[in-house]
This record gives structure tokens, sequence and C-alpha cells, in this order.
């Protein structure tokens, strides 16, 4: 890979980016050596763990990188003897708890069902050194300060320590405290001098304290004196202090070992955790640039759906779709300056580095990227006062380069190709050039505003124009790329609109030549058809997307049905039971009654006839079962179009349209067509004549209506006007329930439409939406 042309495209600044993720200085040293590589299978590698450490972004929202330190320096130096320091130490059993915390993290992670493989593979590498982080944090804490807790002679001494520091302090704020101490003392404080406490002495009474002086004051009427009635003490706290030192240095010593003993798996968590800081650093700036990750292939195909120039805000940048490596090879960009065409080379070229780094791009999900041995640019304004050369000649250089080493697995990249020298002759070395880099077979894209490059496009197979549209109403480019129409000066138009006189413009066309004016018809002809083209795949698209959206509200509410009237049916045959049990019981009741009439007077009933009538009253008890069978088809004749026909398994009505293949029928349900077989048919004899179109055809586009109306930002009149009107239409089309949105607001369109929604001939019922459906600002319709 060309190392210039990182500079070019400003890769260092997609880096830098980078480097504002990591967690630690390890992910940084990863970021700094990163190189886009021309390995197709390393950069495959490479996407992949991106998208892994993407997708735990996605479901747990953080990484455990808490603590991570490149702690390289203090094993090493662990490793030949060397002593650590308490911060050293905290910062080795902060690497280990943040190894072991990563660890755990993706196993959990992995036992919950996420795929991780390579996460996993990496994770697992990872050495589990618990004790000596326990050791470690047991000693010392956050601050690298080595704890009482260390060992039991540290606790002992340090308690000595504060013991005769409080006499010491004791004894000297008895002194700073007595008659004299006014007079004699600079300041009645407690201070430290060499390790030492001492009280500030005036420079007159010196020798009424005798003791040492340890200091003074710059003007010298101060003097810093350890009294000589605390000299013994203090030199029993020195001891105490030394004894302190000597115990710490034996703990670190203690610990530094087993540094040195763990001192190889440390180095393994430290590159481990390094990778994964640098590979979790790669998805955090695909999440902050609501990037995707690329399909990548090895043939040259570049297909970017709706591709942003990374370095561009993502609400200033324009996305665009770019395609190149299939039907054409290259892409000739003309048209005037400031129009985007060369954010749109950049946008290409910088992209492809990125997705050859494992670093995802700001596109859309299912893009395309190509893995390229090497990508030359020749970008921007390159003259060199130092070599005295020209731009033209400046570009030359660069070019002659590129020609030296340009191959078929090579994306170039020419900015305004030709530029600096005269125009005739400037656009017959453009087309030259091409012509040698699309031999070699290289993928080029080419910007320019040399009109001969317009015709270039259309007479070379492989070689496609583009332009970056211009807005002539407001003056200024949309920085749309249009593939496939080549860019207009839109010098005229431009000029009229800034007010230059009518005549001189049209005295300029004349000057124009014939062909000039043709092609620049021809373009804006294009341009028109091309727009058109644009509104009516945008309209066919919303049908569709309507479309789905209605057969989805369907399809939820036929199963909504179904299980409702499942319900139903066991509800009513549970209620049946219980009034036949109920029956059964009075039945018995009375059969008793009727047993003791006839032993306490001789009532003539027989056994034999209440047997009868106790297994008749049993007899008229239901069996419940849960799963009706569906009733077998009945046909009385053969099926033709037309024909008015129920479906057994839905319990629907339908009209069948044709006959699809065998024994399968093409039945419309409703506005939902199906293929059915017709052992699930039954025939309805009917005295109308059917229609065997679909009913999309005999009622037309306006009963595709959807299951809500949105009534926000309605006038009141109307609203309710539309709200009538969608109830007719509703009805037409069958819906059993529909949904007003209306909003919340003041209440008085709500209390409008619920009150004629009352009045409506075919409203069942209304009631305000759940906090699922909308709340107060939702009415819900029961059709009749």
């Amino acid at each position: 890979m060309n190392k210039k042309v990182l500079a070019t495209l400003e890769f260092d600044k997609i880096k830098q980016q980078l480097e504002q993720h990591a967690s630690s200085s390890l992910g940084i040293e990863k970021i700094d050596a990163l190189f886009p590589s021309a390995d197709f299978s390393e950069v495959v590698h490479w996407q992949e763990e991106t998208d892994e450490a993407a997708t735990v972004l996605r479901v747990a929202g953080h990484a455990p990188l808490d603590g991570l330190h490149n702690i390289r320096p203090h094993v090493k130096r662990a490793k030949i003897g060397g002593l650590l320091n308490g911060e050293e130490l905290i910062q080795i059993a902060g690497t280990i708890y943040s190894g072991r915390m990563m660890k755990k993290f993706i196993a959990e992670l992995v036992e919950n069902g996420e795929k991780l493989p390579i996460l996993s593979e990496q994770t697992e590498q990872i050495p589990v050194l618990t004790e000596l982080e326990h050791d470690i944090k047991r000693a010392v804490d956050e601050n690298g300060e080595i704890l009482d807790s260390a060992s039991s002679t540290l606790r002992e001494v340090r308690s000595q320590i504060r013991i005769h520091e409080g006499r010491i302090r004791e004894r000297l704020e008895s002194m700073i405290r007595s008659k004299n101490a006014q007079k004699m003392l600079s300041d009645a404080i407690v201070t430290i001098r060499n390790d030492r406490y001492v009280i500030p002495v005036k420079q007159e009474y010196r020798h009424h304290y005798g003791g040492i002086v340890h200091d003074q004051s710059s003007s010298g009427q101060t003097l810093f004196i350890e009294p000589e009635s605390i000299v013994q003490l203090n030199n029993q706290l020195k001891q105490l202090k030394l004894k302190e030192q000597e115990e710490i240095e034996k703990i670190l010593r203690e610990l530094s070992a087993k540094v040195q003993e763990n001192a190889d798996e440390l180095l393994v968590i430290v590159q481990v955790m390094g990778d994964l800081d640098f590979i979790f650093a790669k998805a955090k700036l695909a999440k902050s640039m609501k990037a995707s990750k690329p399909l990548m292939n090895r043939e040259g195909y570049i297909r970017i759906h709706q591709a942003r120039h990374p370095l561009l805000p993502i609400e200033e940048a324009v996305p665009n779709d770019i395609e190149l490596g299939k039907d054409y090879t290259a892409i000739v960009i003309t048209g005037p300056n400031t129009g985007g065409k060369t954010v749109t080379l950049k946008t290409i070229g910088l992209l492809t580095l990125m997705a050859q780094s494992g670093l995802q791009i700001p596109a859309q999900e299912g893009s395309e990227m190509a893995v390229f041995h090497s990508v030359f640019a020749d970008i921007g304004d390159e003259q060199s006062i130092e070599q005295s050369l020209s731009t033209f000649s400046s570009h030359m250089v660069n070019i002659v380069d590129i020609l030296k080493e340009v191959t078929g697995e090579s994306l170039v990249l020419f900015d305004e190709l030709g530029a600096g020298t005269d125009p005739q002759e400037g656009a017959a070395l453009a087309i030259s050039i091409l012509d040698e880099v699309l031999e070699v077979g290289a993928r080029v894209v080419a910007t320019t505003h040399y009109p001969e490059l317009k015709a270039y496009g259309y007479n070379r197979d492989g070689v496609i124009n583009a332009s970056v549209e211009f807005n002539v109403e407001t003056l200024s480019p949309t920085y749309r790329l249009l593939i496939g129409v080549p860019g207009r000066s839109n010098a005229f138009e431009i000029s009229e609109r800034l007010g230059l006189n009518h005549k001189i413009i049209e005295r300029a066309r004349q000057y124009t030549g014939a062909d000039t004016n043709e092609v620049e018809n021809m373009i804006a002809s294009l341009e028109r058809s091309r727009k058109l083209a644009e509104k009516e795949e945008q309209e066919a698209r919303d049908y569709l997307k309507s479309a789905e959206k209605l057969l989805k509200d369907l399809q939820n509410q036929m199963q909504e049905f179904y299980e409702k009237k499942e319900e139903m049916y066991s509800r009513a045959e549970r209620e049946a039971s219980k009034i036949v049990e109920k029956a059964k019981e009075e039945a018995e009741e009375i059969i008793r009654h009727l047993r003791k009439l006839r032993l306490e007077k001789n009532a003539e009933v027989k056994e034999h006839e209440l047997i009868e009538a106790r297994k008749r009253l049993s007899d008229a008890m239901p069996e419940i079962d849960k799963k009706t069978p569906q009733p077998k088809a009945k046909r009385s004749r053969s099926f033709m179009p037309g024909d008015e026909v129920k479906v057994l398994s839905f319990g629907q009505k339908g009209t069948i349209l044709e006959k699809v293949d065998g024994n399968e029928w093409l039945v419309q349900v409703g506005i939902l067509k199906m293929n059915v077989n017709e052992s699930d048919l039954e025939y309805i004899p009917s005295q109308k004549k059917v229609d065997p179109k679909p009913l999309a055809t005999v009622k037309g586009k306006d009963y595709h209506v959807g299951l809500e109306l949105d009534l926000r930002g309605e006038r009141y009149e109307d609203a309710l006007i539309k709200v009538e009107k969608y109830i007719d239409d509703a009805v037409l089309a069958g819906y059993p329930r529909v949904s007003i949105i209306h909003g919340k607001g003041t209440g008085a369109l709500r209390k409008g439409v619920q009150e004629l929604l009352k009045r409506h001939r075919s409203v069942k019922s209304i009631r305000l939406g759940e906090a699922g459906e909308g709340g107060s600002g939702v009415t819900v319709v029961e059709l009749k």
C-alpha cells in the first residue's frame, strides 16, 4: 500500500478519531501501528472481530476495560529482580482485574447465546491471576500507598509512630500555648523540617528553648527550632520511621518476587487486552459514525449504499450511492468546481482504506468493498516552490509514479485530471492517461471539467459518466452524485439568475457550437428523466411500504380474531357445562327427594325409573373438546373462476380468481390473495354473478386505507370531514377495528371526533387508547 496516499486521503485523521475511543495506552499503540492490509483473509478477519465487538456494544452497551495499563516496563524490571513501587504494583493488579472481568464478561455473553468466536478465542488466552491480584490489593491501596494490613509488623510499627507523633505534638502544643509563647514565637503553630517536628521561634529568643535549629525564614528573623525537650522523642520517631521503611521495602520485595514468578502470564494479559482495547475502539468509532460492516471481495467491486465522508459531521454529509467494478471499471465525474467532486473522490478512497484496515464504513448495511493491492491518488494543488514545479508539472510527477506502479489490482483516483495546462492538450492527455490505466485493468475514478471527457464516457466500454447535482434555483450544489449523467456547466443559467442581460446570454449561446448545445440539451433531458424516474421509484416504494404495513396489520387482526374466537367457544362451553352441572345437581336433589317420599309414604316410584332418569341427565352433559376438528370440504360441483367459496382452514369467504396448478386455486379473501388446495375449499351457491377480478381492481386504490388515521396538524372542520370519509372507507374494506390519532393538545379535536363517532351509523363502540396504543392521544373505534 502506497504510504503517500494515506496522507493525501487524510487517513491519519481517522486514526486520531480512533485513538479517542481507546481505553489505554496499549490500544493507542495498536492504533498508531494500524496500516491497511492487502491480504484478503486478514481484512475479513479484522472486519469480523470489529463486528463482534460492535455486537457486544449493542447488546451490553459497554466493555469492561477499566483499570487497564501498560505494565510491560514494570513486569520486565521485576523479571530481572528489580523492586517495584506501590503505584506500579496497583497498576499490575488493575490490569489483572481488567483481564479477569473481560474473560468473565465475554463468557457470560456466549452463554446467553451470542456468537463471538473471535473474542471468545482471545479471552480464553487470558491467564487468571486472582491470587496475585488479591495479594497486591491487600497490601497496596488505590493510590499506591502500602496499607497497615500488609503485615502485622508494619501495623505495630505504624501504631507506635502514631503514639510518638501524638506525644511530640502534645509537648509542642503546650509550649506554644504558654504565657510567653506569643512574645517569643513568630506563629503559634507546629511544623516539620527535615522530617522532625519544630516550632517557629523569633531570632532573639533562640536560646530560650535550646535544642537544634533546622531552618530559618528568608529574612532570618524566624528560626525553626526542635526544642531540647523533644529531641529524644524525635529521635525515637525517626527510628520507628526507618523501621517502617524497612518493612515497606520487605513487603514490596515479596510482591515484586511474586510478579517475577508470573511475569510471562502478565505479558500475555497485556498482549491480549491491548488487542481487545484496539478492537473495541474500532467498534466504538463505528457506533459514533453510525457505520456498518461492509462485505469484502477480491474482484475489485465496490457497491456502497448511502456513503458519507467520514470526516464530515453526520448532519452535514450528503449520502451517495456509489458502484464501480462490475458493469464499468471507470467513473468520470464532470461538472463545475465547488460541486463536491473531490469530496466524492476522497470518500471512495478513504472508505477503501478504512475497510482494508478492519474499520466499519459510514454507509448502510449491505455495502460491499474490494480489497485492493494498492491505492493511488493524485488529489489537490501540489505546486512545489522548492522544486520549481508548476501545478501541472507537480501533478505529472505524481501521475508518472502512479503509471509505473499501477496494476490490475489497484484503485486509482485522479482529481482534475489534465488541469493546469492548455485545455485542448490537457483533455487529450487526460484521455490518454485514462486509456493507459484502463488497459492495465485498474479501477479508476477521475474528476475533470473538460467537456471532451463527457464524450469519453460514452465512447469507451467499461467507462461511465457521472456528475454532482447543481441546483440552478438556489445557485448551489446539492452534493448528490448522479451516476450515468455527465455534468453541465450551467454558466448561462447561473448568469441569467444573477441578473446578466438576456440579450448578452443569447449572443453567448450563438458563439457556442451546435454540438455543444446538443450535448447540453441531451444532458438536461437526462437529468429530467432521472428526476422523474426517482420520483416514480419513491412513489412505488411508498405504495409497497403501505401495502406491506396493511398486510401485516390484517394478519395480526386475523390472528387476534381467531384467538378470540377460540377463547369465546371455550368460554361458552364452560358456561354451558356449569349450567348443565347445576341442572344435574338439582335433578339429583329431586331424585333424592322422590326416593325419600317413596320410603316414607310408599309412593309409587320405581327404582329403575330413577336410574334411567339419572342416565338421561348424564347424557345431556356436553363433552368439552378443545381441539375442534375441521369439517371436511363438501363439493357438489367443479370449481370455476368467479365461484364464491369458503376457505375451511380460515373460516372465511373468498372468491376464486384462477387455477394455479394441479389442485390449487388462487383465492381472494378480503384484500389478500392466497393459493389454496381445493380440498380446503367449500363451494357457496350464490345468486349473484361474482366478478373474478381482484378487489383491488374492482374497488380501486382508494380502498387501500390504513388501520390508522392521523389528524395531527389538521383544522377542526377538515379533520371531522376526513374522519367521516375514513370510517366509510374502513367499513368498505371490512376492518373490524381502526384507530384515530388526534393527539392530546387542548382536547377540543378529541372531543369533536368522539362526538361524531358516537353518532356514526357504522360505529359500534369507541374507547381511548391504552398505554401501548398512544393513550389519550388516540381513539380506538370498533366497527359494526
